[in-house]
């Protein structure tokens, strides 16, 4: 049985999805981007400053779980250029400090026009 896992510290799905899903002892994630939850708006132009929105959305979402970023097991990132990459990186370096898992990819678009996505498979 999964148990959905819902904060206000984070934004509202834009779909119908949840925010995370909590199975056995692993949380999943939905992909986090740089919403501010207090004003639903994207937070910041440029990719440094919408990281940093992402991690405190993607944090806010383990908190709720029980779960942590020491506790991430597997990242899938997109970033909208991969000429990003590097600036976001240092970003998620500083968050992820037990280096799990990750894939990094460039996409064409990301919803609400953002510049970088996060997910995280994590134990709870």
């Amino acid at each position: 049985m999964s148990q959905k896992i819902h904060t206000d510290k984070a934004p509202e799905a834009i779909g119908p999805y949840s925010q995370a899903v909590v199975s056995g002892n692993m949380l999943y994630t939905s992909g986090q981007i740089a919403i501010n939850p207090a004003s639903g708006e994207v937070e910041a132009s440029d990719v440094e400053g919408q990281t940093l929105q992402v991690m405190k959305n993607l944090g806010a979402v383990l908190e709720a779980a029980g779960s942590s970023f020491d506790k991430a097991v597997k990242t899938t990132c997109f970033l909208a250029d991969i000429a990003d990459f590097a600036a976001f990186n240092k970003i998620y370096g500083e968050y992820f400090t037990s280096n799990p898992a990750r894939s990094c990819v460039a996409v064409r678009d990301l919803p609400k026009g953002v510049l970088v996505e996060v997910e995280v498979i994590a134990e709870v």
